[in-house]
């Protein structure tokens, strides 16, 4: 009976956000904003850059992908939420579950990546300015790109073979607007020790080396900043690397605080809110802190705003 009974869990239920119906009205149109919001912003991004021959450099082809991925990280996420307002069903399938933390952890994955990359670029633009055409071809970039792509989608898939033979018994649901492995572990019956063991230490390297990578490019960055004979021209090369850090800490910032920080100090309104962050808001805010310090992207986006086709006889 017992086995029975863990196998006839199929589905599960997202809590959502909030039960009150005013509450949820308001959710659902900030949700809808902020949805828009990215996929218009990074979309703009991506076709500015196409457009523009004098984005076509490394530096604004990371940032490329780095928009593509973010309106597919948010894609995985808030159409399911606006659907459940929307229908009013908050079920989820035991496989779109697994569907969902697989396309959002290889998303993550890749937004982890394509930051160590583009530190890496202004780590080569500024501190070895003269070699930066040899070393940044774009062989080399679109090799970086896919070797990062094929990386992620190993580490997810490993995780998700990990989880798929869990078996979930009694309580069903998710107290999230999405599945996440955290929540969804400790529904499960089963021993999950090897999933948390591969979370805290496989994964834990796949998030935690490109960050680390950053770190030590910015240290080797700011060295040949501080030997520049010019401040000026110092505070001019530094300036490039303005939006880049940027993102990076509120991207870190929210991942460290919903993952790395205490489980004692975990509560299901913090988780939520870190969450909210790092899957709907930092994929928002990127387009616009790119295009608000970055004097190229705004020339770039003005010519983008402005064009005119040739309308049809």
């Amino acid at each position: 009976m017992s086995s029975t009974n863990e196998s006839s869990i199929s589905e599960f239920l997202l809590l959502g956000l909030s039960s009150q119906p005013q509450q949820q009205q308001l959710f659902f149109l900030l949700f809808l904003t902020m949805y828009l919001a990215t996929v218009l912003g990074n979309l703009l991004i991506i076709l500015a850059i196409s457009i523009d021959s004098h984005l076509h450099t490394p530096m604004y082809f990371f940032l490329s992908n780095l928009s593509f991925v973010d309106v597919c990280f948010s894609s995985t996420i808030v159409p399911k939420v606006l659907a459940i307002y929307i229908l009013g069903s908050q079920i989820i399938s035991f496989s779109g579950c697994l569907t969902q933390l697989y396309f959002l952890c290889v998303f993550a994955d890749m937004d982890n990546f394509l930051l160590a990359l583009m530190a890496y670029d202004r780590f080569v633009a500024i501190c070895h300015p003269l070699h930066y055409r040899t070393k940044m071809t774009h062989q080399l970039c679109a090799l970086l790109v896919v070797g990062s792509w094929i990386i992620a989608n190993l580490n997810c898939l490993l995780h998700i073979l990990l989880m798929a033979p869990l078996s979930f018994c009694g309580n069903n649901i998710i107290p999230h607007f999405f599945c996440d492995a955290t929540p969804l572990l400790k529904l499960s019956c089963s021993d999950t020790h090897l999933n948390e063991l591969m979370i805290h230490t496989e994964g834990a390297v796949i998030m935690v080396t490109p960050f680390v990578c950053i770190l030590i490019s910015y240290m080797h960055i700011t060295c040949a900043v501080l030997r520049f004979s010019s401040p000026r021209g110092g505070w001019k090369a530094f300036s490039t690397c303005g939006s880049h850090l940027a993102v990076v800490c509120l991207f870190y910032g929210t991942i460290i605080a919903e993952y790395f920080s205490s489980s004692s100090s975990h509560s299901v309104g913090r988780d939520i809110v870190g969450a909210i962050m790092y899957t709907v808001v930092t994929p928002m805010l990127n387009p616009f802190i790119y295009s608000l310090r970055n004097r190229d992207m705004k020339g770039a986006l003005r010519k983008v705003l402005t064009m005119r086709f040739p309308s049809r006889q």
